[in-house]
Protein backbone atom coordinates (compact mmCIF):
# COMPACT_ATOMS: atom_id res chain seq x y z
CA UNK A 1 0.00 0.00 0.00
CA UNK A 2 1.29 3.51 -0.49
CA UNK A 3 2.50 5.35 2.49
CA UNK A 4 3.22 8.45 0.96
CA UNK A 5 1.86 11.51 2.87
CA UNK A 6 -0.29 8.92 4.46
CA UNK A 7 -0.63 7.36 8.09
CA UNK A 8 -2.42 4.22 8.17
CA UNK A 9 -3.97 2.82 11.91
CA UNK A 10 -6.82 0.77 13.42
CA UNK A 11 -9.11 3.29 13.16
CA UNK A 12 -11.71 2.40 15.37
CA UNK A 13 -15.28 3.22 13.44
CA UNK A 14 -19.09 2.08 12.77
CA UNK A 15 -19.01 0.29 16.07
CA UNK A 16 -15.74 -1.42 15.33
CA UNK A 17 -13.41 -1.31 17.99
CA UNK A 18 -9.36 -1.28 17.34
CA UNK A 19 -8.64 -4.54 18.37
CA UNK A 20 -11.05 -5.93 15.93
CA UNK A 21 -9.79 -4.25 13.01
CA UNK A 22 -5.87 -5.15 14.12
CA UNK A 23 -7.54 -8.91 14.69
CA UNK A 24 -8.03 -8.52 10.71
CA UNK A 25 -5.49 -6.40 9.48
CA UNK A 26 -7.61 -3.65 8.30
CA UNK A 27 -6.55 0.04 8.36
CA UNK A 28 -7.47 3.26 7.66
CA UNK A 29 -5.51 5.59 5.16
CA UNK A 30 -5.48 9.34 6.66
CA UNK A 31 -4.09 11.82 5.15
CA UNK A 32 -1.69 14.69 6.34
CA UNK A 33 -4.50 17.09 7.56
CA UNK A 34 -5.49 13.82 9.74
CA UNK A 35 -8.35 13.14 7.61
CA UNK A 36 -9.75 9.26 7.08
CA UNK A 37 -9.51 9.11 3.24
CA UNK A 38 -10.03 4.91 2.77
CA UNK A 39 -10.00 1.88 4.77
CA UNK A 40 -8.22 -1.46 3.55
CA UNK A 41 -9.38 -4.31 3.99
CA UNK A 42 -6.77 -7.37 3.75
CA UNK A 43 -7.25 -10.37 1.95
CA UNK A 44 -4.87 -13.27 1.74
CA UNK A 45 -1.44 -12.74 -0.07
CA UNK A 46 -0.84 -9.17 1.07
CA UNK A 47 -4.14 -8.48 -1.41
CA UNK A 48 -6.57 -5.38 -0.39
CA UNK A 49 -10.13 -4.90 -1.13
CA UNK A 50 -10.13 -0.79 0.02
CA UNK A 51 -13.19 1.81 0.02
CA UNK A 52 -13.10 5.23 -0.47
CA UNK A 53 -15.15 6.89 2.30
CA UNK A 54 -15.92 9.98 -0.09
CA UNK A 55 -16.56 8.53 -3.02
CA UNK A 56 -17.95 5.55 -1.23
CA UNK A 57 -16.49 2.77 -3.96
CA UNK A 58 -14.13 0.19 -3.79
CA UNK A 59 -11.07 -1.23 -5.89
CA UNK A 60 -8.25 -3.59 -5.47
CA UNK A 61 -4.83 -3.31 -4.82
CA UNK A 62 -2.59 -4.54 -6.55
CA UNK A 63 -5.02 -4.73 -9.63
CA UNK A 64 -5.98 -8.20 -10.70
CA UNK A 65 -7.72 -11.29 -10.55
CA UNK A 66 -9.94 -11.94 -7.54
CA UNK A 67 -11.59 -14.68 -8.65
CA UNK A 68 -9.52 -17.31 -6.56
CA UNK A 69 -8.57 -15.14 -3.36
CA UNK A 70 -12.02 -16.39 -1.79
CA UNK A 71 -13.18 -14.77 1.77
CA UNK A 72 -12.10 -12.29 3.70
CA UNK A 73 -10.79 -13.06 6.32
CA UNK A 74 -9.98 -16.63 6.12
CA UNK A 75 -6.21 -16.23 6.76
CA UNK A 76 -7.12 -15.49 10.24
CA UNK A 77 -7.91 -18.66 11.34
CA UNK A 78 -7.36 -22.47 10.60
CA UNK A 79 -9.90 -25.17 8.90
CA UNK A 80 -11.58 -26.35 12.12
CA UNK A 81 -9.81 -24.64 14.77
CA UNK A 82 -13.61 -24.28 15.74
CA UNK A 83 -17.20 -26.03 16.14
CA UNK A 84 -18.43 -23.51 13.79
CA UNK A 85 -17.79 -20.30 11.10
CA UNK A 86 -20.15 -17.73 10.42
CA UNK A 87 -20.20 -16.27 7.22
CA UNK A 88 -21.25 -12.61 6.12
CA UNK A 89 -22.22 -10.98 2.90
CA UNK A 90 -19.83 -7.76 4.12
CA UNK A 91 -16.68 -7.06 5.75
CA UNK A 92 -17.37 -4.78 8.07
CA UNK A 93 -20.60 -7.73 9.01
CA UNK A 94 -17.11 -9.81 9.98
CA UNK A 95 -15.62 -7.63 12.05
CA UNK A 96 -18.56 -6.82 13.73
CA UNK A 97 -19.83 -10.53 14.00
CA UNK A 98 -16.49 -11.49 15.74
CA UNK A 99 -16.41 -8.22 17.98
CA UNK A 100 -19.33 -10.20 19.84
CA UNK A 101 -18.52 -13.78 19.39
CA UNK A 102 -14.67 -13.79 18.75
CA UNK A 103 -15.24 -16.99 16.93
CA UNK A 104 -14.32 -17.36 13.39
CA UNK A 105 -16.09 -15.24 10.93
CA UNK A 106 -15.61 -14.45 7.66
CA UNK A 107 -17.13 -12.77 4.52
CA UNK A 108 -17.56 -12.81 0.78
CA UNK A 109 -16.12 -9.96 -1.12
CA UNK A 110 -19.86 -9.21 -2.56
CA UNK A 111 -23.05 -10.14 -2.83
CA UNK A 112 -22.93 -11.05 -6.48
CA UNK A 113 -19.71 -13.59 -5.37
CA UNK A 114 -21.07 -14.77 -2.72
CA UNK A 115 -21.32 -18.31 -4.19
CA UNK A 116 -18.17 -17.90 -6.34
CA UNK A 117 -16.19 -17.09 -3.18
CA UNK A 118 -17.45 -19.81 -1.07
CA UNK A 119 -16.26 -22.45 -3.74
CA UNK A 120 -12.89 -21.21 -3.15
CA UNK A 121 -13.06 -21.92 0.01
CA UNK A 122 -14.80 -24.83 0.33
CA UNK A 123 -12.57 -27.47 1.45
CA UNK A 124 -11.63 -24.72 4.66
CA UNK A 125 -15.26 -23.52 5.38
CA UNK A 126 -16.81 -27.22 5.35
CA UNK A 127 -14.01 -28.55 7.76
CA UNK A 128 -16.17 -26.94 10.56
CA UNK A 129 -19.45 -29.02 12.07
CA UNK A 130 -21.25 -25.94 11.37
CA UNK A 131 -21.39 -23.08 9.08
CA UNK A 132 -24.01 -19.84 9.82
CA UNK A 133 -25.37 -17.83 7.27
CA UNK A 134 -25.67 -14.17 8.13
CA UNK A 135 -26.56 -12.42 5.03
CA UNK A 136 -28.38 -8.91 4.72
CA UNK A 137 -31.91 -8.63 5.17
CA UNK A 138 -32.77 -8.21 1.78
CA UNK A 139 -33.96 -10.02 -1.70
CA UNK A 140 -29.77 -10.17 -2.71
CA UNK A 141 -29.30 -11.53 0.89
CA UNK A 142 -32.02 -13.76 0.69
CA UNK A 143 -31.16 -14.99 -2.56
CA UNK A 144 -27.31 -15.50 -1.75
CA UNK A 145 -28.24 -17.35 1.36
CA UNK A 146 -29.65 -19.97 -1.08
CA UNK A 147 -27.35 -19.95 -3.58
CA UNK A 148 -24.39 -20.52 -0.48
CA UNK A 149 -26.74 -22.90 1.46
CA UNK A 150 -26.36 -25.72 -1.03
CA UNK A 151 -23.03 -25.95 -1.66
CA UNK A 152 -23.03 -27.82 1.81
CA UNK A 153 -24.98 -30.62 3.85
CA UNK A 154 -27.96 -28.64 5.37
CA UNK A 155 -27.29 -30.80 8.67
CA UNK A 156 -23.97 -28.24 9.03
CA UNK A 157 -26.20 -24.93 7.71
CA UNK A 158 -27.36 -22.32 10.37
CA UNK A 159 -29.02 -19.16 9.40
CA UNK A 160 -28.99 -15.90 10.91
CA UNK A 161 -32.34 -13.83 11.21
CA UNK A 162 -32.00 -9.78 11.08
CA UNK A 163 -35.24 -8.52 11.70
CA UNK A 164 -34.57 -5.05 13.28
CA UNK A 165 -31.78 -4.18 10.85
CA UNK A 166 -30.15 -4.78 7.49
CA UNK A 167 -26.97 -6.16 8.18
CA UNK A 168 -24.75 -6.97 11.61
CA UNK A 169 -22.76 -4.17 11.64
CA UNK A 170 -26.11 -1.90 11.65
CA UNK A 171 -26.50 -3.73 15.00
CA UNK A 172 -23.25 -2.86 16.69
CA UNK A 173 -23.54 0.78 15.33
CA UNK A 174 -26.99 1.29 17.04
CA UNK A 175 -25.32 0.03 19.96
CA UNK A 176 -26.95 -3.60 20.01
CA UNK A 177 -24.04 -5.66 19.93
CA UNK A 178 -25.77 -7.96 22.84
CA UNK A 179 -28.90 -8.37 21.05
CA UNK A 180 -26.65 -9.59 17.62
CA UNK A 181 -24.65 -11.77 19.45
CA UNK A 182 -28.67 -13.19 20.89
CA UNK A 183 -29.85 -13.82 16.93
CA UNK A 184 -26.28 -16.00 16.61
CA UNK A 185 -27.55 -18.23 19.08
CA UNK A 186 -30.55 -18.62 18.13
CA UNK A 187 -29.99 -19.14 14.29
CA UNK A 188 -32.26 -21.76 13.00
CA UNK A 189 -31.34 -24.71 10.83
CA UNK A 190 -31.48 -23.86 7.41
CA UNK A 191 -34.34 -25.67 5.58
CA UNK A 192 -33.51 -26.33 1.88
CA UNK A 193 -37.22 -27.36 0.84
CA UNK A 194 -40.81 -25.70 0.87
CA UNK A 195 -44.33 -26.62 0.76
CA UNK A 196 -46.19 -25.47 -2.06
CA UNK A 197 -49.61 -24.69 -1.78
CA UNK A 198 -51.16 -22.04 -4.49
CA UNK A 199 -52.40 -22.39 -7.89
CA UNK A 200 -49.23 -19.92 -9.42
CA UNK A 201 -47.13 -22.16 -7.43
CA UNK A 202 -48.85 -25.22 -9.33
CA UNK A 203 -48.63 -23.40 -12.74
CA UNK A 204 -45.25 -22.67 -12.49
CA UNK A 205 -44.22 -26.36 -11.89
CA UNK A 206 -46.76 -26.93 -14.68
CA UNK A 207 -45.68 -24.42 -17.16
CA UNK A 208 -42.27 -25.89 -17.45
CA UNK A 209 -42.17 -27.81 -20.77
CA UNK A 210 -41.03 -32.03 -19.93
CA UNK A 211 -37.57 -31.86 -22.06
CA UNK A 212 -36.32 -34.69 -23.96
CA UNK A 213 -33.34 -36.04 -22.25
CA UNK A 214 -29.75 -36.44 -23.29
CA UNK A 215 -29.78 -39.68 -25.68
CA UNK A 216 -27.95 -42.83 -24.75
CA UNK A 217 -25.38 -44.02 -26.92
CA UNK A 218 -27.67 -46.86 -27.42
CA UNK A 219 -31.23 -45.94 -29.39
CA UNK A 220 -33.48 -48.62 -27.88
CA UNK A 221 -32.63 -47.36 -23.93
CA UNK A 222 -33.10 -43.48 -25.68
CA UNK A 223 -36.67 -44.94 -26.66
CA UNK A 224 -37.84 -46.84 -23.92
CA UNK A 225 -36.73 -43.98 -20.99
CA UNK A 226 -36.43 -40.62 -23.53
CA UNK A 227 -33.22 -40.36 -22.35
CA UNK A 228 -31.03 -38.83 -19.81
CA UNK A 229 -32.24 -36.14 -17.51
CA UNK A 230 -30.87 -34.31 -14.83
CA UNK A 231 -32.83 -34.87 -11.78
CA UNK A 232 -32.66 -38.94 -12.14
CA UNK A 233 -30.41 -41.56 -10.87
CA UNK A 234 -29.50 -44.11 -13.54
CA UNK A 235 -28.57 -47.66 -12.37
CA UNK A 236 -26.70 -50.34 -13.90
CA UNK A 237 -26.21 -53.90 -12.42
CA UNK A 238 -24.22 -56.23 -13.83
CA UNK A 239 -22.02 -59.29 -12.48
CA UNK A 240 -18.27 -58.80 -12.14
CA UNK A 241 -16.00 -58.69 -16.07
CA UNK A 242 -19.62 -58.47 -18.16
CA UNK A 243 -18.63 -55.00 -19.21
CA UNK A 244 -19.80 -52.45 -17.74
CA UNK A 245 -17.44 -50.41 -17.44
CA UNK A 246 -17.37 -50.11 -21.55
CA UNK A 247 -21.17 -49.07 -21.04
CA UNK A 248 -20.29 -46.47 -18.98
CA UNK A 249 -16.99 -45.42 -20.84
CA UNK A 250 -19.77 -45.03 -24.18
CA UNK A 251 -22.18 -43.02 -21.88
CA UNK A 252 -19.62 -40.50 -20.56
CA UNK A 253 -18.59 -40.17 -24.14
CA UNK A 254 -21.87 -39.41 -24.87
CA UNK A 255 -22.13 -36.50 -22.52
CA UNK A 256 -19.32 -35.03 -23.25
CA UNK A 257 -20.44 -35.12 -27.23
CA UNK A 258 -24.09 -34.06 -26.95
CA UNK A 259 -23.54 -31.54 -23.84
CA UNK A 260 -21.56 -28.67 -22.93
CA UNK A 261 -22.43 -29.50 -19.10
CA UNK A 262 -18.77 -30.14 -17.12
CA UNK A 263 -19.27 -34.24 -16.18
CA UNK A 264 -17.17 -35.74 -13.04
CA UNK A 265 -16.37 -40.00 -13.52
CA UNK A 266 -15.45 -41.60 -10.27
CA UNK A 267 -14.48 -44.70 -11.08
CA UNK A 268 -12.06 -46.15 -8.36
CA UNK A 269 -11.29 -49.25 -10.13
CA UNK A 270 -10.16 -47.53 -12.68
CA UNK A 271 -6.54 -45.52 -13.16
CA UNK A 272 -7.06 -42.09 -14.00
CA UNK A 273 -4.28 -42.73 -17.12
CA UNK A 274 -6.19 -45.89 -18.05
CA UNK A 275 -9.50 -43.82 -18.22
CA UNK A 276 -8.07 -40.73 -20.11
CA UNK A 277 -6.70 -43.06 -22.83
CA UNK A 278 -10.03 -44.75 -23.03
CA UNK A 279 -12.28 -41.75 -24.34
CA UNK A 280 -9.87 -41.14 -27.00
CA UNK A 281 -9.91 -44.85 -27.59
CA UNK A 282 -13.56 -44.36 -28.66
CA UNK A 283 -12.95 -41.29 -30.65
CA UNK A 284 -10.10 -42.60 -33.19
CA UNK A 285 -11.64 -46.13 -32.78
CA UNK A 286 -8.70 -48.28 -31.33
CA UNK A 287 -7.81 -49.24 -28.20
CA UNK A 288 -5.12 -46.60 -27.46
CA UNK A 289 -4.08 -48.27 -24.05
CA UNK A 290 -2.67 -51.23 -26.24
CA UNK A 291 1.54 -50.83 -26.80
CA UNK A 292 0.53 -52.42 -30.55
CA UNK A 293 -2.39 -49.69 -31.09
CA UNK A 294 -0.28 -47.55 -33.65
CA UNK A 295 -1.39 -44.72 -32.40
CA UNK A 296 0.54 -41.76 -31.71
CA UNK A 297 0.22 -40.55 -28.33
CA UNK A 298 -0.45 -36.58 -29.51
CA UNK A 299 -3.21 -38.39 -31.45
CA UNK A 300 -4.23 -39.24 -28.07
CA UNK A 301 -4.30 -35.98 -26.88
CA UNK A 302 -5.60 -34.61 -29.19
CA UNK A 303 -8.64 -36.18 -29.71
CA UNK A 304 -9.21 -36.42 -25.62
CA UNK A 305 -8.79 -32.79 -25.76
CA UNK A 306 -10.99 -32.20 -28.82
CA UNK A 307 -14.10 -34.41 -26.56
CA UNK A 308 -13.40 -32.30 -23.74
CA UNK A 309 -13.04 -29.05 -25.15
CA UNK A 310 -11.79 -27.21 -22.69
CA UNK A 311 -10.21 -27.01 -18.51
CA UNK A 312 -12.70 -27.75 -15.83
CA UNK A 313 -14.82 -29.92 -18.13
CA UNK A 314 -13.79 -33.54 -17.17
CA UNK A 315 -13.08 -34.07 -13.60
CA UNK A 316 -11.50 -37.58 -12.89
CA UNK A 317 -11.42 -39.56 -9.62
CA UNK A 318 -10.20 -42.56 -8.54
CA UNK A 319 -9.68 -41.90 -4.91
CA UNK A 320 -11.86 -41.06 -2.24
CA UNK A 321 -11.79 -43.25 0.60
CA UNK A 322 -13.23 -46.51 1.57
CA UNK A 323 -15.06 -46.48 4.52
CA UNK A 324 -16.77 -43.06 4.95
CA UNK A 325 -19.62 -42.47 2.12
CA UNK A 326 -19.67 -38.84 3.77
CA UNK A 327 -16.37 -38.27 1.71
CA UNK A 328 -17.32 -38.91 -1.60
CA UNK A 329 -21.13 -37.05 -1.05
CA UNK A 330 -18.73 -34.02 0.13
CA UNK A 331 -17.07 -34.25 -3.39
CA UNK A 332 -20.21 -34.98 -5.23
CA UNK A 333 -22.10 -32.04 -3.27
CA UNK A 334 -18.88 -29.78 -4.18
CA UNK A 335 -18.23 -30.94 -8.06
CA UNK A 336 -21.98 -30.28 -8.25
CA UNK A 337 -22.69 -26.58 -6.81
CA UNK A 338 -19.24 -25.34 -6.94
CA UNK A 339 -17.83 -26.48 -10.14
CA UNK A 340 -21.63 -26.58 -11.89
CA UNK A 341 -20.91 -29.90 -12.86
CA UNK A 342 -24.24 -31.23 -14.33
CA UNK A 343 -23.76 -35.22 -15.02
CA UNK A 344 -21.89 -37.59 -12.07
CA UNK A 345 -20.51 -40.97 -12.78
CA UNK A 346 -20.13 -43.83 -10.23
CA UNK A 347 -18.54 -47.14 -11.14
CA UNK A 348 -18.73 -48.66 -9.04
CA UNK A 349 -20.97 -48.62 -5.67
CA UNK A 350 -19.37 -51.17 -3.52
CA UNK A 351 -15.77 -49.35 -3.93
CA UNK A 352 -17.09 -46.52 -1.82
CA UNK A 353 -17.54 -48.57 1.44
CA UNK A 354 -14.63 -51.11 0.39
CA UNK A 355 -13.41 -51.04 3.72
CA UNK A 356 -16.42 -52.23 5.44
CA UNK A 357 -18.00 -55.20 5.89
CA UNK A 358 -20.69 -57.49 7.54
CA UNK A 359 -23.82 -55.15 8.06
CA UNK A 360 -21.87 -51.79 8.30
CA UNK A 361 -21.24 -52.13 4.28
CA UNK A 362 -24.77 -52.49 4.10
CA UNK A 363 -25.91 -49.38 6.30
CA UNK A 364 -23.21 -47.80 4.85
CA UNK A 365 -24.43 -48.32 1.44
CA UNK A 366 -28.27 -47.51 1.89
CA UNK A 367 -27.16 -44.28 3.50
CA UNK A 368 -24.81 -43.38 0.92
CA UNK A 369 -28.26 -43.96 -1.67
CA UNK A 370 -30.56 -41.91 0.48
CA UNK A 371 -28.26 -39.20 0.59
CA UNK A 372 -27.01 -38.88 -3.02
CA UNK A 373 -30.67 -39.58 -4.39
CA UNK A 374 -31.79 -36.07 -2.24
CA UNK A 375 -28.36 -34.47 -3.86
CA UNK A 376 -29.86 -35.46 -7.22
CA UNK A 377 -33.42 -34.46 -7.02
CA UNK A 378 -32.42 -30.66 -5.16
CA UNK A 379 -29.39 -30.23 -6.75
CA UNK A 380 -30.71 -31.50 -10.16
CA UNK A 381 -27.70 -33.88 -11.68
CA UNK A 382 -27.66 -36.78 -13.42
CA UNK A 383 -26.38 -39.65 -11.58
CA UNK A 384 -25.21 -43.07 -13.40
CA UNK A 385 -23.72 -45.47 -10.71
CA UNK A 386 -22.47 -49.39 -11.14
CA UNK A 387 -23.35 -52.18 -8.72
CA UNK A 388 -22.44 -55.18 -8.97
CA UNK A 389 -24.82 -58.33 -8.39
CA UNK A 390 -24.01 -61.33 -6.43
CA UNK A 391 -24.48 -65.25 -7.56
CA UNK A 392 -28.20 -65.07 -7.25
CA UNK A 393 -28.52 -61.82 -9.08
CA UNK A 394 -29.20 -59.51 -5.91
CA UNK A 395 -27.32 -56.25 -5.70
CA UNK A 396 -24.21 -56.80 -4.18
CA UNK A 397 -23.94 -55.68 -0.10
CA UNK A 398 -27.55 -54.31 0.12
CA UNK A 399 -30.85 -54.37 -1.94
CA UNK A 400 -31.39 -50.86 -1.36
CA UNK A 401 -30.21 -49.29 -4.68
CA UNK A 402 -32.69 -50.79 -6.98
CA UNK A 403 -34.96 -48.66 -4.43
CA UNK A 404 -33.91 -45.60 -5.04
CA UNK A 405 -33.00 -45.08 -8.53
CA UNK A 406 -34.72 -43.59 -11.26
CA UNK A 407 -33.73 -45.89 -14.05
CA UNK A 408 -32.53 -49.17 -13.78
CA UNK A 409 -30.77 -51.72 -16.46
CA UNK A 410 -29.46 -55.21 -16.05
CA UNK A 411 -26.52 -56.25 -18.31
CA UNK A 412 -25.80 -59.64 -19.16
CA UNK A 413 -23.14 -61.49 -20.57
CA UNK A 414 -22.17 -65.23 -21.66
CA UNK A 415 -18.51 -65.12 -21.07
CA UNK A 416 -18.05 -69.23 -21.22
CA UNK A 417 -19.95 -69.16 -24.53
CA UNK A 418 -17.21 -71.52 -27.04
CA UNK A 419 -19.36 -68.76 -29.83
CA UNK A 420 -16.83 -65.42 -29.76
CA UNK A 421 -19.99 -63.62 -30.93
CA UNK A 422 -21.68 -64.75 -28.26
CA UNK A 423 -19.33 -64.03 -25.93
CA UNK A 424 -18.91 -60.44 -26.93
CA UNK A 425 -22.42 -59.53 -27.52
CA UNK A 426 -23.91 -57.91 -23.76
CA UNK A 427 -27.88 -58.42 -23.48
CA UNK A 428 -29.65 -55.27 -21.69
CA UNK A 429 -32.75 -55.40 -19.82
CA UNK A 430 -34.40 -52.07 -18.87
CA UNK A 431 -36.05 -53.26 -15.27
CA UNK A 432 -37.76 -49.87 -13.67
CA UNK A 433 -38.48 -46.85 -15.25
CA UNK A 434 -40.66 -44.42 -13.57
CA UNK A 435 -40.62 -42.06 -16.34
CA UNK A 436 -42.18 -43.60 -18.98
CA UNK A 437 -42.64 -47.07 -17.17
CA UNK A 438 -41.39 -49.35 -20.27
CA UNK A 439 -39.83 -52.52 -19.58
CA UNK A 440 -38.36 -55.51 -20.67
CA UNK A 441 -35.32 -56.53 -23.22
CA UNK A 442 -33.69 -52.98 -24.56
CA UNK A 443 -31.21 -54.19 -27.16
CA UNK A 444 -28.22 -56.44 -27.55
CA UNK A 445 -24.62 -54.53 -27.33
CA UNK A 446 -21.83 -55.70 -29.73
CA UNK A 447 -18.22 -54.97 -28.17
CA UNK A 448 -15.80 -54.52 -31.61
CA UNK A 449 -12.67 -55.38 -30.81
CA UNK A 450 -10.67 -53.99 -33.36
CA UNK A 451 -12.21 -50.53 -32.06
CA UNK A 452 -13.25 -51.31 -28.50
CA UNK A 453 -16.21 -49.47 -29.09
CA UNK A 454 -19.73 -51.03 -27.82
CA UNK A 455 -23.15 -50.96 -30.80
CA UNK A 456 -26.39 -51.91 -30.63
CA UNK A 457 -26.76 -55.46 -32.54
CA UNK A 458 -29.01 -54.49 -35.52
CA UNK A 459 -30.41 -57.45 -38.17
CA UNK A 460 -27.95 -56.11 -40.53
CA UNK A 461 -24.90 -56.40 -38.51
CA UNK A 462 -21.66 -58.23 -39.93
CA UNK A 463 -18.82 -57.83 -37.64
CA UNK A 464 -15.84 -59.38 -36.78
CA UNK A 465 -14.88 -61.05 -33.15
CA UNK A 466 -11.37 -61.39 -33.95
CA UNK A 467 -8.47 -58.28 -34.43
CA UNK A 468 -6.90 -58.23 -37.90
CA UNK A 469 -3.99 -61.37 -37.13
CA UNK A 470 -7.16 -63.67 -36.02
CA UNK A 471 -6.33 -63.19 -32.04
CA UNK A 472 -9.59 -62.78 -30.41
CA UNK A 473 -10.36 -59.94 -27.61
CA UNK A 474 -12.89 -59.82 -24.86
CA UNK A 475 -14.81 -57.36 -23.28
CA UNK A 476 -12.99 -56.31 -20.34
Amino acid sequence: MDTSNYTYEYLPHRGIDKETFRFYEVKTKINAEGKPVSVGFRYKDDLYKVRSFEEKKFYWTPAGDQTRTGLFGMDRFSAGENKSVTITEGEYDALSLYQVLRTPVVSVQSGGSGRRDCAVGYEWLNAFDRIYLAFDNDQAGRDLLHEVAKLFDPVKVYVLRFTKHKDANAYLKAGEGEELRNIWHNAKKYLPDKLLSSFSEFRDILSTPTAIGVPYPFPTWTKMTYGLRKGETVLLTAQEKVGKTEVMHAIEQQLLRETNDPVAALYPEEPPKRHLQALPGLEIGKPVHLPDSGVDQTQVVEALEKLIGVDERLYVGSNFGGDDPDILLDKIRFLVTARNVGWVLLDHLSMVVSGLAGEDIRRAIDYFCTQVQTMVKSLNFGFIMVCHLNDFGQTRDSRYPPKICDIHFRIERDKLSPDPVVRNTIYSTLIDNRFSGQSGPSGDLIFDPTTFRLSEATANDNWNSTTSDGTEKLVA
